[in-house]
Parts: structure tokens; sequence; C-alpha cells
């Protein structure tokens, strides 16, 4: 098998823990280094790891044990992170989005271009056998021609549940650039690259309450829009709507459907791997259970991570960073026409990754 990929992790908040088990569980990694702004942390991380030793941030970017820098902090730490890893000759894996902005993102995918080094992004639950069985159902012609889709991500707002939930509401975060990437990345996978969107936001609120945990009853400023709309021209020539929101109470449309000539397909919620697909065809009167037939059983966050470790010399990674810029350009460009009310061209054209065989 050879020497174990050394992965340093910057950022152990709340999205950490389940990275970690999924490192720790690969045979092929070892956690060299954590490193988080609360030492304390990163010391109680460390001591449950067998290989880790807890380091400053800079300490881990620099080691000599670390060959890859998993980034789980805040968005608007992403590029700065992304970048000090990469001048270190370090390959990166972060968490989504890229970057706070598209111009940090495609900062950061020059970089590493420049540098020689691999570059993944989340969200990967899109591998699971969720998004990967619709997209094989598609792929297979089985709903006929892809004419449109739609995306509905519809909460009451982080605050609700999360102890520390001001990035959330701050540049780099709101419904679309937290949530999003998730809708847009499936939508990508099973549609094909986005040529130009056109977007509209709202603001329920300037201020939320934090609902739970230690600082319960404090007020976060909301800097963001919290309700995002927007429709999706994709190069294939369907299009999709998608509508993000930390507005709203409830929602009884399914996360994703996709329509074509002869069926519709419900996919299941791109915030987890896996999940029913359902689809009603043309003449029928009842949904149907599809069966599985792609993507990885039982995966969790950090699958990515590994699909990038494991993929041959000069292959990309399925949760690639080009993927994740691409992505991002879409958000951005949602937020973008909201402010202008005009249609924004969307540059970057990734190619769909190959499918994820059943496993």
């Amino acid at each position: 098998m050879g020497s174990a990929h050394r992965v340093g992790v910057v950022g152990l908040g709340v999205i950490s823990r389940v990275y970690l088990e999924t490192l720790a569980a690969a045979a092929d990694v070892e956690i060299t280094a954590v490193a988080d702004l609360d030492p304390a942390r990163a010391e109680a991380v460390a001591a449950g790891l067998p290989a880790a030793r807890a380091l400053s941030v800079d300490g881990l970017l620099t080691s000599d044990e670390v060959d890859i820098v998993l980034n789980l902090t805040i968005p608007a730490a992403h590029a700065e992170i992304a970048l000090a890893a990469i001048a270190a000759g370090k390959d990166v894996y972060g968490e989504k989005p890229l970057a706070a902005s598209f111009a940090d993102a495609e900062a950061v995918v020059r970089a590493a271009a420049a540098a020689g080094v691999r570059l993944g992004c989340a969200p990967d639950t899109v591998l699971g056998t969720g998004t990967q069985t619709a997209r094989a159902f598609v792929d297979a012609g089985e709903i006929g021609r892809p004419l449109a889709a739609t995306a509905v991500m519809a909460t009451a707002g982080h605050e609700r549940w999360h102890p520390n939930p001001d990035f959330y509401y701050q540049p780099g975060g709101g419904p679309l650039l937290d949530m999003g990437p998730y809708y847009v990345t499936a939508l990508v996978q099973l549609l094909g690259p986005v040529a130009w969107v056109i977007g509209a936001g709202s603001q329920l609120r300037s201020e939320r309450v934090i609902a739970q945990g230690p600082r319960a009853g404090e007020v976060v400023p909301v800097a963001v829009d919290s309700h995002v709309t927007g429709i999706l021209q994709h190069v294939s020539g369907a299009l999709s709507t998608i509508t993000t929101s930390f507005d709203t109470v409830a929602s009884t449309a399914p996360p994703i459907e996709v329509h074509g000539e002869t069926a519709s397909l419900i996919v299941p919620d791109p915030n987890n791997f896996d999940g029913a697909v359902s689809v009603r065809r043309l003449g029928s009167d009842a949904w149907e259970d599809v069966a599985p037939l792609a993507g990885i059983a039982g995966a969790a966050r950090g699958t990515g991570l590994l699909d990038m470790l494991r993929a041959p010399s000069g292959v990309a990674p399925r949760a690639s960073g080009d993927m994740g810029l691409h992505v991002l350009e879409v958000m951005t460009g949602l937020l973008e026409s909201a402010g202008t009310g005009s249609r924004v061209e969307i540059r970057t054209r990734p190619e769909r990754p190959s499918l994820v065989p059943l496993g």
C-alpha cells in the first residue's frame, strides 16, 4: 500500500468531527497534526488521535510531517489558509465554499496549478448513492431528454441549532453560499455546467437570536440576503430553478426534481450521501423507487478527500477545485444578479467528473 497520506487538519469546529472519524477509519491515511484558533481545543483533539500533534496554524502549514491540509476553517479564512498551504507545497482539500469571493477562489485555483499541487473542495455528498444513482438514471436516458430541474432548501435559520452561527450571516455565508453548494453541485452533476444565471434576494430581518448553547439569547447581526432564488441555464440547454432560504418555517417541496421528456425524477437531499430516488414515468400515476445504481454506500464527509488521495496521478478528483470554482461562480453570479437585476454569464466550464461505481 505504501506510505500513509499524512493529513493536517486546520479548524476543529462542529464539522470536523465527522471528517476526523472518516479519516481515522482509513487505513491509508494518518492524521499527523491538528490546529485551531483555540489551542486547548487542538490539544483535546490531538489527545484522541494516535499520531497527531497539536500545532499552531502556521506550524501545521509548514510542518514536514504534513502532506495535505484539510481546511475546515470558516469561509472568510478559506482562501488565506489554502494559499498559505499551497505556498508551502501542500495539497489542499477544503470545506465549501472554495473561498468567500470568486476572485479569491480564482487565486487559489491559479496558485494550486502553478505549484503543481492537488486541490479539492467539498461538497462530497454528491458522491453517495443518492445523487449518483439519479445521475446514472439520467445518463442512461431513462427520463428522456432532460429539460428542467428544481432545487429547494428552506429552513428557519442555523441560529436555531448552531452554538456559534455568526459566520452564517456574514459575507461568505447566507443560505446560498452555505447550503447552495450542495444543490448547485448536484445540479451540475445531473445536468452539466451552467452558462448563465439570474437571481433575486431578500432579507427578512437584520438580526438573529441564538437559540441554544452557552450563547443562547445573544443577538447576531445579519449582513447578507437570507432568502435567494434564481434561474440557472445549463450549457446543455436545461433550465434549473433554485431557492435557498433561512427565512421559512417548513417546506414540502422535494430537495431536487429533474424533469425529462418521458419521466420526472425525485433526487434526495444533496446534503446527505444517500436517500431514495423515485421516478414517475409519462402515463403513470405512481412514483416508483429506483434501486441504487451508482455511488459510495455508507459514505460520510471526508469521502471526497479520500477520492482525491487515491486518484491515479494526473486524474482530477471528483470533488475538485475546478468544480468548487464553478459552483462558487454560479452562486456569486446569482448574488450579483440579485443586486443588479441583470443576467450574469458564467465563464468557467468544468467537466462533469466520472460516475462513481456502486460500492
